[in-house]
């Protein structure tokens, strides 16, 4: 196993890594909407946040040397599923 530490992502906060190689697979932590640069959340709403999330994902692959072409499967949580139209895309 390789652990994967990228620094223009959020750092792991806790027992755990952003990412874990193992083979030809990557598993990455679950991302918050935090902007690396401020620690903070800053994005007010869904969309803001849903793109900070998918920015930080990258962030974790570009680490291990990959891209989001690489991804094969991803799930997102959301508190209200009114939501999903405006983040979905």
């Amino acid at each position: 196993m390789e652990i994967i530490s990228a620094p223009n992502a959020p750092a792991a906060v806790g027992p755990y890594s952003q990412a874990v190689r193992t083979g030809n697979l990557l598993f990455c932590s679950g991302q918050i909407p935090i902007v690396p640069a401020s620690g903070k959340i800053e994005a007010t709403d869904v969309e803001g946040q849903a793109l900070q999330v998918i920015a930080n994902i990258k962030a974790v692959l570009a680490g291990a040397g990959l891209t989001i072409q690489n991804v094969v499967k991803s799930t997102m949580f959301l508190q209200d599923m009114g939501d999903f139209p405006k983040v979905n895309p």
